[in-house]
């Protein structure tokens, strides 16, 4: 299992810190959907016909207990109790308001979790 160093922690807690400010500005109206469009993809973050999507990295598709529960409490929390895994090795919300993701992608870094590259074009998983 993968498990974070100061500086993975770093880079997660530094990228949390940057998109709560980029979904400030986007409830703001200080960004326009098509100027945020790109800031929540590299997040992970979709916007679908009725919410917003998150998909959450599980690197090398293993989750530990702490993990878990965490997913758990999101699901809880800011879904409607649960998530989908998918065949990429990564979990969605589905039910997802923009304003509640940046304490999301926080949540989920204190598991070293992240949702960083899980959508838009890049190499997943």
């Amino acid at each position: 299992m993968y498990k974070y160093d100061q500086y993975d922690q770093a880079i997660v807690d530094a990228r949390v810190d940057e998109f709560r400010d980029q979904v400030e500005r986007r409830l703001s109206g200080q960004l326009t959907e098509d100027q945020f469009k790109p800031l929540r993809l590299m997040n992970g973050l979709y916007l679908q016909l009725h919410a917003y999507m998150l998909r959450v990295a599980i690197p090398y598709g293993t989750l530990d207990s702490r993990q878990m529960r965490m997913l758990g409490s999101i699901a809880r929390d800011y879904d409607r109790g649960y998530g989908h895994f998918t065949t990429r090795q990564n979990l969605q919300f589905n039910w997802i308001k923009l304003a509640d993701t940046p304490d999301i992608l926080a949540k989920l870094a204190t598991v070293e979790m992240h949702a960083i590259q899980t959508s838009g074009n890049c190499i997943r998983n």
